[in-house]
């Protein structure tokens, strides 16, 4: 704390600790930890015990307001946050925190939905691709995996993307990986609310359209394209017309439910003129024209002895 700054009084902070399944109970005798959320110094700051109904009351000292907060709960190997908390008032309450048991089997994970963002052509005639999905457990466990060969999730992308590299979301990108052109998620995926994943990709230059691989039943897909004369070809594909987002203009479409082999194409137009990319027709211009001459030189008749003198 700086020289001269008043301490601020402790801010409570409390909430329930439950255990979800066929029936939701409470979570009792169970850790709870207040954290710090910020660039600079992220980390505990206070733990405490559920009650027999799986009550917790945290504190936290000199609360900053330029720093994030959330509560954890620990269960079946598996730390369970909660939402950012809003530290203004006093006291702070926290949504229930559920947590699961924990299992590598059940049903499918479902893809509740998924949106690709398609960048305009770059300088190199490459496009940049975001992807954001979510993804539903509709079982009454958490699907976890010891295993990288045998993922929580898997998804397919298109077999030209290049340079993979996952994002931020509800499932850390270091959870995520890309084996051949499928995207592995190896994080936990508990029941309840849809879990948000994201990652992106490049599309080479020169790509005269895309086909966005349907692997699996798709609830909802929504496509953003920065090229508002790109088409799309989907099942039941809708035009949304031109949106605006961050000062760009994006063309925007729904489709679904699509099932798994369902073909969705984007006829993309072809990237900015590159003077550069002419040079090997010219050179081969050059060359046909060269060749030419010397065929018409071969073939000229010789002149007579007295014109040659003349």
């Amino acid at each position: 704390m700086l020289a001269g700054q008043a301490e601020q009084a402790p801010v409570s902070v409390s909430g329930r600790a439950l255990r979800g399944g066929r029936d939701t109970v409470a979570l009792a005798n169970t850790w709870v930890v207040l954290h710090r959320l910020s660039r600079e110094s992220s980390g505990p700051l206070d733990s405490v015990r559920s009650d027999g109904r799986g009550r917790y009351r945290l504190l936290l000292r000199n609360p900053d307001s330029t720093s994030q907060y959330a509560v954890s709960v620990w269960y079946d190997s598996i730390a369970y946050f909660s939402m950012p908390l809003n530290v203004t008032g006093r006291p702070v309450h926290v949504e229930d925190l559920i947590a699961f048991a924990t299992t590598s089997t059940g049903p499918p994970i479902g893809l509740a939905r998924r949106l690709a963002t398609v960048a305009r052509a770059g300088e190199e005639g490459t496009r940049e691709v975001l992807e954001i999905l979510e993804l539903e457990n509709t079982g009454l466990t958490t699907r976890i995996t010891d295993d990288t060969l045998v993922p929580t999730w898997a998804g397919a992308i298109p077999s030209t993307a290049l340079q993979f590299q996952g994002g931020q979301g509800d499932i850390s990108p270091e959870a995520i990986k890309l084996v051949r052109e499928s995207v592995l998620v190896l994080g936990p995926i508990p029941p309840g609310h849809v879990k948000q994943l994201s990652y992106g990709y490049v599309l080479p230059a020169g790509e005269a359209g895309v086909a966005l691989p349907i692997d699996q039943p798709t609830r909802d897909l929504n496509l953003l394209i920065e090229d508002t004369t790109a088409t799309v070809e989907a099942p039941a594909v809708q035009s949304l017309g031109v949106q605006t987002i961050e000062q760009r203009r994006f063309a925007a479409y729904r489709a679904g439910p699509l099932a798994a082999g369902d073909r969705v194409t984007i006829g993309l137009p072809r990237g900015k003129f590159q003077p550069q990319t002419l040079l090997p027709y010219i050179i081969g211009l050059f060359a046909v024209a060269m060749a030419g001459a010397l065929v018409w030189a071969l073939r000229r008749k010789p002149l007579a002895p007295s014109a040659a003198r003349s």
